[in-house]
Order: C-alpha cells, then structure tokens, then sequence
C-alpha cells in the first residue's frame, strides 16, 4: 500500500469493511529492514519540524482517531521520539465539563490548533462529537449533518489561514482489539489501561463503524482529507503516518530564514 492509496477521496461514500486493517507490504519481509525506515523517518521528522519552528510560516494539524487499543498514544510516542517538545503540543479532548457544554462544541477546540512554526496533535478531537454522541443517541440525525457541516467549515477556515490538517483514523481489526484488550487485562504493568467502559464502548462496535464510516464519509475534504491507516500492525501503522506527514511537510516548500544582518560577521571572543 501507497501513502496515497490511505487516502478518502471527497463525497465518496465510505464502508470499513472494504479497508484492510493489516499491511504486511508496507512493512516487507524483515522487520529489521522497516524498523531501519522507522528511524530514518523519524530523522527526517526531527530536521523537518526544526525548519518548520524556525521559519515560522505554516501550520501542522494531525488529528488521530480510533477505536480502543488502536495505538494513539503510541503513535504519538514512536512517530515524534525525536522532535523537539517546544514546537509540538498535544491536546487530548475527553467528556466536556460543564463549561465546554455551556458553549457551542468546537468552543474547546479553537485554542488549541497549531500556531505559526507548530505542530498540533489531536489525540482524540472534535470528532468525538460526531461519534459518540451519536452511538449514544445524544444529538439526532439533523444536529448531526449541522456538526459535519460546522467542521468543515472550521477546518476550511483553518486551511485558508495556513493550517496543513492531516486526519488519520487508525484501523484495527474487532479480533485484533480482542487480543489488545486481553493483552492489557493480563499484563500487571498495563492493567492500569484497562477499564470496565472498554468492554461496553467495544459491545457498541458496529454502531462505531457505521458512526465513524459516515464522519469519513462527511467531512474528507481536499482542504482536510481522512486517511485510513491500517493499524494491526504497529510498526506499519507508525511507518505510514510518518510517510504522510514527511510527505506533507516537505510539500510545504519550507527554507531557514536568512540570519540577522551582520550577524554572520560577529566578531565572537
């Protein structure tokens, strides 16, 4: 599979099942040899965001979405190990608080896209508004459609004020969250992870997929596309965002700003 091929062309209609969850070529016969890429990447990554902070032009937004056990947060960990944390925030939206309810639903949001020379990551993001907010039956059909309507229009406003947005849902299996979920339960060191809420947020599985196929569906624009990520494996699931987001960044044409006159010929004692 091709970084491209990840891809949901707009108004295109989105079913799950037709996307593989596993990607065994992107990762090849030795895992040494994709792990080898891995690292390559991630030096790209490192070089790539310093040009990024230091001309201070454009903006990076990832928003990363998925069921449970996905690897979210791992991807985060692995992708951006050697980043520098000054110009990368991570924001992580969980239930509203009384606040945040009290006003309309990307209220929370707004503060927290990238700032010039930044890059921010959505662990989780104004989707879960669109989501779960459906599978529980909390807003109806036509509320619904307004918030696909209302993202998109927040998203162009961001992309038309510098803002490169690149969404990845991270696609696992139902058997591979099985053994993920097992693998927490029984694991003294992840246990902590594991919670009761998964077991009834997993028995709403199909209602997820329809939930998450019609958001795709939605709201992958040319101005914001969706990319589904094969996310059985981990190591193929990091080797392809990394691809993406090297992609995307080097497609921004970034250069060093030139140094402070005269500063090249400072005399330093």
């Amino acid at each position: 599979m091709k970084p491209s091929e990840t891809r949901i062309a707009p108004d295109s209609k989105v079913k799950l099942s037709k996307w593989d969850a596993d990607a065994d070529a992107i990762i090849g016969k030795e895992k040494s040899d994709a792990r080898e890429r891995l690292d390559e990447h991630r030096e790209r990554l490192e070089t790539l965001q310093e040009l990024l902070y230091a001309e201070g032009r454009h903006k990076l937004l990832i928003v990363l979405q998925a069921m449970d056990t996905a690897g979210k947060d791992s991807t985060i960990r692995h992708v951006f190990q050697g980043v520098d944390p000054l110009g990368v925030n991570v924001a992580c939206f969980k239930a509203p608080t009384a606040a945040e309810l009290a006003h309309d639903f990307l209220w929370r949001v707004h503060p927290h896209v990238p700032g010039a020379g930044e890059i921010s990551i959505f662990n989780r993001s104004h989707y879960e508004d669109v989501l779960i907010t459906r599978v529980n039956g909390w807003i109806d059909a036509a509320e619904c459609k307004r918030r696909y309507r209302q993202i998109n229009d927040f998203e162009r406003m961001l992309a038309e004020t510098g803002t490169t947005i690149l969404k990845f849902y991270l696609h696992i299996s139902k058997d591979e969250q099985k053994k993920r979920l097992e693998e927490r339960r029984d694991t003294p060191h992840k246990q902590w992870k594991f919670q009761p809420g998964d077991l009834a947020v997993r028995a709403q599985w199909d209602d997820y997929m329809d939930a998450y196929e019609a958001a795709l569906s939605a709201t992958s624009t040319t101005h914001a596309p969706w990319h589904v990520i094969p996310a059985n494996s981990k190591l193929a699931r990091n080797l392809m965002v990394s691809s993406l987001l090297i992609e995307a960044l080097e497609n921004l044409n970034m250069r060093y700003p030139d140094p402070v006159p005269g500063a090249v010929d400072t005399r330093i004692v």
